[in-house]
Parts: C-alpha cells; sequence; structure tokens
C-alpha cells in the first residue's frame, strides 16, 4: 500500500475539510436551531459550545487560524464527553459507545491532531 502514501498531504486535507464542515453544521444546529428540535438559551453553556462549533468548525474547514481553531474545538469536545457524557460514571457507562460520547471523544482527537499538525494543503493559513 506504499503507492497512498503520495497521497498522503491531500487526504489529510480532505480529512481537516470535512470535519470542519461536519463540525460547523453542529453549531448551525444549536445556534439557529436547524434540522433540530432543540436550541439551546443565548448564553448558555451549550449555546457557547455551539458558537465554538460553528466558528472554529468554519476556521478548521478553510485553514484559517486552524491550529487555535482546533485547539480549542479539541479541548470543547472534550469537555463535553466528561461533562455530558461519562460523567465519571463506572461500569458499562465508562464506555463511549454505551455513554454515546464517541463522537465528542472522536472529535476531541481529530482536533488535537489538526492542532499539532496544522492545515496543509489547500488552506488559507500560510505557514502552517
Amino acid at each position: 500500500m506504499k503507492w497512498l502514501e503520495k497521497y498522503e498531504n491531500h487526504a489529510y486535507a480532505l480529512m481537516r475539510i470535512v470535519t470542519g464542515l461536519m463540525f460547523s453544521f453542529h453549531g448551525v444546529q444549536k445556534i439557529f436551531g436547524f434540522l433540530s428540535e432543540f436550541q439551546p438559551p443565548a448564553g448558555s453553556q451549550m449555546w457557547f459550545g455551539g458558537m465554538i462549533e460553528l466558528v472554529c468548525g468554519l476556521a478548521v474547514m478553510l485553514g484559517f487560524r486552524t491550529r487555535a481553531a482546533a485547539f480549542l474545538a479539541s479541548g470543547t469536545m472534550a469537555v463535553a464527553y466528561f461533562q455530558f457524557h461519562w460523567k465519571f460514571q463506572m461500569g458499562p457507562a465508562f464506555f463511549p459507545a454505551v455513554n454515546r460520547g464517541e463522537l465528542a471523544a472522536l472529535y476531541s482527537f481529530v482536533f488535537l491532531l489538526i492542532a499539532a499538525r496544522g492545515a496543509g494543503l489547500w488552506s488559507l493559513d500560510k505557514n502552517s
């Protein structure tokens, strides 16, 4: 599978773009109530989370201030996982597949990778 190595930077850029797009959509759902039955009150913790999802998701997607946006998104998803999913419960609730925190945990680590690596190809950042 060595032939895939020449596409590594392109695959990374696509991962960054798609991840940012999907993350920003969660923010659109929270902030504007788009395709959602729930819209948190403005100024609430979930509303601020939605703003971070929207703004950081778009920044990561566009490759603009990518490292900072991805780091903030990573931390936000870590907080979401611990506070809203795991809640420091033991037993079966410890596992992301049970506590429904898989997406938050995965986003946290993907954004951590993006923060460490930078924007890469097809981005607005110059030296990332």
